[in-house]
């Protein structure tokens, strides 16, 4: 029995039984990480004392009848959510230091409910970027292949969980970069609908476009986790107030009459086909299992990255600009004034913020705005209108998640535009505030894991995770798990 390849329903049933303890699958865990983690690179911080205490508290709360299907998990969390007393760096040398003093709201309902944090994930500094390649402390490494990204920003959280070092893990999402690594890393992706689980405790990139959801090994585990971190929070003002349905009760498998939209212009010339050729054998297991696949049309598509980066750039600009040496953060100490002493601190951002920061101020100057930033904002509610029409049409839209698979390490690392093409199909879910399941659907001649992505009406994420589930079930995919040639001590 691995018990680190497991899923959380696999080791929930046997903590159930008494057939292993929490502290023996934390124990699992952690020997994997000693075996892959000098290779791989997922964690920025390890909490090994932390977690082993709070597999034994786990223990006890499962042997007094603790009815959480997380209650002993040992998960991972993305290091831009807050964990009160261990480092959030957000992997950026400005936070190297910070402890924060409270738990995101995520975090905080992980823990009552017995959950165990292995560590802190490694990211694209400030969740700003598509490969992990941007994270000031070190590149994490696909499991798949050690020469590519593992996708980005959430890139240590999809790499943990596909290399067992985690069951399961916690991403946050701005323009993909919960589906994208999901993606690249063959596991599930889960990007909630906005409001539905708590950004408190986030450290922001971009308000009106961040979402937090679950990494995991299967539609079942998602479905398991978002149980546990959706639902109103007060200290969110963004937070949806609503009864909460019971995720895992929607995986029936049946999707009988269900009409999936595929939209002819998520079809792009930028599509690998390999991964073209995944997507269309995605659609006919859906329309083998009883459903309806429909051309549909999201005519505004074709503009959605140009009013993302927009929009982003400019909410990153007003984001970090508490990050400036007074408010948060690392202070140039040694700074003559206090403009200089700005200046010396912000210059720790890495290249990635740098370059946001600069576009987002120049959109949002007085004699740009109106020609940037409110022309983004109409052509992202042009898009959302889209998405409301198609909706009238279908109940699921299916795209790739992302166009190609892993690409090499240091590819793209230099051409900012080529590597934001990695979140072509990604972007308008975000754009539109929807619920979007990023689900493996094959792999290429290389080997590589490759992703479809399912696209639900607001908080309707039932019905896309009862396709993705019912096409999981009966893809027939080869159970594979990375080979990784790890290094060895001694």
């Amino acid at each position: 029995m691995q018990l680190d390849q497991m899923t959380i329903h696999e080791l929930q049933s046997l903590l159930q039984a008494g057939e292993v303890s929490s502290q023996e699958i934390t124990a699992a865990v952690y020997s994997q990480i000693d075996h892959v983690e000098e290779d791989i690179e997922a964690y920025i911080t390890l909490c090994r004392e932390e977690a082993m205490a709070q597999a034994k508290r786990a223990d006890a709360m499962v042997a007094e009848g603790q009815a959480s299907p997380l209650c002993g998990i040992p998960l991972a969390i993305k290091d831009n959510l807050s964990t009160m007393g261990v480092r959030t760096t957000s992997a950026s040398r400005i936070l190297e230091e910070y402890i924060p003093p409270f738990d995101a709201t995520v975090v905080a309902r992980l823990k009552s409910v017995g959950a165990v944090m292995v560590g802190k994930t490694n990211l694209d500094e400030f969740g700003l970027g598509s490969s992990t390649e941007n994270s000031q402390f070190h590149i994490t490494r696909n499991p798949w292949d050690l020469s590519r990204v593992p996708g980005g920003s959430s890139g240590g959280s999809a790499a943990a969980v596909a290399a067992g070092e985690a069951i399961a893990a916690l991403g946050s999402d701005t323009g993909g970069s919960i589906r994208q690594p999901a993606a690249f890393c063959g596991v599930i992706g889960f990007k909630p609908t906005y409001g539905l689980v708590s950004r408190y405790g986030l450290i922001p990139a971009a308000a009106s476009l961040d979402h937090v959801g679950p990494i995991t090994r299967d539609v079942r585990d998602a479905a398991l986790v978002l149980q546990e971190i959706a639902g109103w929070d007060p200290q969110d003002p963004t937070s949806a107030k609503m009864e909460l349905p019971d995720y895992a009760a929607a995986l029936t498998g049946d999707i009988t009459g269900l009409v999936v939209g595929l939209p002819r212009e998520l079809i792009s010339d930028a599509l690998d086909p390999e991964v073209k050729e995944g997507l269309f054998g995605a659609a006919n297991v859906l329309e083998s299992l009883g459903a309806r696949v429909e051309e549909i049309s999201l005519p505004h598509a074709e503009y959605a990255m140009a009013a993302f980066h927009l929009v982003a750039s400019a909410e990153i600009s007003s984001s970090l600009a508490c990050f400036d040496g007074v408010r948060l953060g690392h202070r140039a100490e040694a700074a003559k004034d206090t403009v200089s002493m700005f200046i010396q601190t912000r210059k720790l951002f890495g290249p990635e913020p740098k370059r946001r920061i600069l576009v987002g101020t120049h959109i949002l100057q007085a004699d740009n705005y109106e020609a940037y930033y409110r022309k983004a904002q109409q052509v992202r509610t042009l898009i959302r209108q889209d998405i409301e029409r198609a909706f009238g049409q279908c109940s699921v839209i299916l795209s790739p998640t992302a166009p190609t698979a892993a690409f090499p390490l240091g590819h793209k690392l230099d051409k900012p535009v080529l590597m934001h093409q990695s979140d072509l199909y990604t972007v308008i879910a975000n754009l539109a505030g929807i619920p979007a399941l990023s689900v493996p659907c094959g792999y290429t001649e290389q080997g590589l894991p490759m992703g479809i992505q399912l696209m639900g009406k607001p908080f309707d994420e039932p019905t896309i995770l009862k396709v993705g589930h019912a096409y999981e079930q009966h893809a027939c995919l080869p159970v594979r798990w990375p080979q990784m040639e790890v290094k060895t001590n001694g």
